[in-house]
C-alpha cells in the first residue's frame, strides 16, 4: 500500500509540475508554442524518412564475418510531428529476429543542433546528426581517434545507408550496408493511441 500511494504521488507531483509549466513561461520564459513550431517546422524537412521500409542488409561482426538479413524499418512521427520515431528491425534466414533497434529523431531550435537516441542490442547513446538535401549523416564514438560514420541517402521509395569505420591515419572501412525499398506508408507511431473513454 505504501509503494502505491508513493507511486501515485509520484504522478501527482509530475503532472502538477506540467500543468504548471504554461503559468512559469508566461512570465518570462521561453515562448513554448514557438519552440514547439520550430520542431514540427525542422521535422518536416525529414519527412521522406516516414513509412515502411524492407530490403537487404549486412553487417560485419567482430570475428570480421559478413552477416546478411532481411532489414526493415518503420518510422513515423510522434507529439504533434516535434520528433520522429525509428525501429529498425533485422530478420535473419530462419525468420528469427537478428537486430532490433530503436530511435529518437530530434531538433532543438535553441542550438540549432539535430539529434539521434538509439537503443540497440543492450546499448543507448545521443549521437549527432546532420541532415542532408538526401538523407543525414550520424556517428558513433569508437574508442580513441575513431569513429564509425552512417551514411544514408534517401531518394523516392529508395533508402540505402552504409556504416564506415573511420580510424586515424587509415581509409574508412565499410562495417554495415542497407538497401531497402519504401513499401507503404506507416500509421505508427501516432495510431492507436488511448482515447479518454
Amino acid at each position: 500500500m505504501k509503494k502505491n500511494s508513493f507511486v501515485l504521488g509520484c504522478i501527482g507531483f509530475v503532472l502538477q509540475a506540467c500543468l504548471a509549466l504554461p503559468s512559469a513561461y508566461a512570465q518570462g520564459g521561453p515562448d513554448l508554442a514557438a519552440t514547439l513550431n520550430a520542431q514540427k517546422d525542422a521535422l518536416k524537412t525529414m519527412a521522406f524518412m516516414d513509412g515502411e521500409w524492407r530490403g537487404s542488409a549486412w553487417t560485419l561482426g567482430r570475428d570480421g564475418k559478413r552477416h546478411d538479413i532481411t532489414q526493415t524499418e518503420r518510422i513515423g512521427p510522434l507529439l504533434d510531428g516535434s520528433i520522429k520515431l525509428i525501429e529498425g528491425r533485422g530478420y535473419n534466414a530462419d525468420g528469427s529476429t537478428g537486430f532490433n533497434a530503436f530511435g529518437v529523431l530530434a531538433f532543438d531550435p535553441t542550438t540549432k543542433t539535430w539529434t539521434l537516441t538509439s537503443w540497440a542490442q543492450g546499448h543507448q547513446g545521443e549521437f549527432v546528426l546532420t541532415p542532408k538535401p538526401d538523407g543525414y549523416v550520424w556517428t558513433i564514438p569508437a574508442g580513441p581517434n575513431a569513429t564509425i560514420r552512417y551514411t544514408a541517402v534517401v531518394k523516392g521509395d529508395t533508402y540505402k545507408e552504409i556504416g564506415e569505420y573511420l580510424a586515424e591515419g587509415k581509409p574508412p572501412h565499410q562495417t554495415f550496408e542497407m538497401n531497402l525499398t519504401r513499401v507503404g506508408p506507416s500509421a505508427w507511431p501516432g495510431a492507436g493511441g488511448l482515447g479518454p473513454k
